[in-house]
């Protein structure tokens, strides 16, 4: 069974560093203001999403223990960490608002949105260094193919990480902020409809031993295996891009490529967001790719329905 993106919609700031550009209470109504803002991006993100003409009720239409969400996200919740730290220290814990500490696993970020639309074939979340979202629509794409659901809701959220978490920033300035929700379905159901499906996106994901990138050959072999896990198509791509973290795993995976290693901000946003750029605005087969520096890399062949 074929399976396409049939909707995406997002939520992000009109500029990085833009402050109080989301206003929750317009895009989320009552009830949301104590959630971390990744949730409340992702809510909304998600809302968007499912008011689009025909995908509310294509989602009514699946029974409630046949949809699913696999949501991937670094710093969802990484000021809540820090705002734990910091009263523990203090001993100030009383004062941590008994709303927002439960937050603390970011794993409720997807749970929240399982509980709101009833998604109960299975809640994922992933948290690898860059490549979660990308992993994330993987491991739901593959739970699709496998018969364990028949309605995905991917997506990514990032919060701006506090400025005491060092590891998060590695890009000065270029941190993540906001999320992404796109909706898979079968294509017999979006045809069956009378809508009109975005587009086909694989996923697959290798692993390079950081220790290794200094052999290339090495390096062209994992990358042809990722390639070679994905279609032909992967191959020829119109146009590729890579989001890394400046790390060496990253530039030699590039170099594999043929393709310029394009610092990204801290978080797994980008790449998600590169796949919507390729989707919505159709240029033929795009190769979008994230790699760090503990060696996972993960891979999406986004094809765009053709216009017309």
């Amino acid at each position: 069974m074929t399976f396409v993106v049939s909707a995406l919609d997002a939520i992000a700031p009109p500029r990085p560093g833009a402050t109080g550009w989301f206003d929750q209470r317009a895009e989320l109504g009552r009830g949301y203001r104590h959630l971390p803002p990744s949730a409340q991006y992702l809510l909304a993100a998600v809302k968007r999403t499912l008011a689009q003409d025909g995908i509310g009720d294509a989602l009514l239409a699946v029974p409630e223990e046949r949809r699913a969400v696999a949501v991937g996200t670094n710093h969802a919740v990484a000021g809540i960490h820090a705002e734990i730290d910091r009263a523990t220290v203090d001993g100030e814990a009383h004062l941590l608002s008994p709303t927002a500490v439960p937050y603390f696993s970011p794993n409720l970020i997807a749970s929240r949105v399982a509980m709101e639309h009833a998604l109960k074939g299975f809640s994922l979340a992933v948290h690898t260094p860059r490549t979660a979202a990308l992993e994330a629509l993987q491991a739901g794409l593959r739970a699709l193919r496998s018969g364990r659901a028949d309605w995905l809701l991917a997506g990514a959220t990032e919060a701006v990480p506090p400025e005491s978490d060092k590891a998060a920033v590695t890009v000065p300035g270029a941190a993540e902020e906001g999320a992404l929700a796109l909706v898979v379905e079968p294509e017999v159901a979006v045809f069956a409809g009378g809508r009109r499906a975005l587009g086909r996106v694989a996923v697959r994901s290798v692993f390079v031993p950081p220790g290794r990138v200094g052999v290339p050959e090495e390096v062209r072999a994992a990358v042809g295996v990722l390639l070679d896990g994905l279609a032909a198509e992967a191959r020829r791509a119109a146009e590729a891009q890579l989001a890394g973290d400046g790390s060496r795993v990253a530039e030699a995976v590039a170099a594999a490529l043929g393709v310029p290693a394009e610092p990204s901000g801290a978080g797994s946003l980008r790449p998600l967001q590169a796949i919507a750029t390729a989707l919505t605005r159709p240029a033929g087969p795009r190769l979008v790719v994230a790699a760090t520096a503990v060696g996972n890399v993960s891979a999406a062949l986004v094809t765009p329905t053709t216009p017309g």
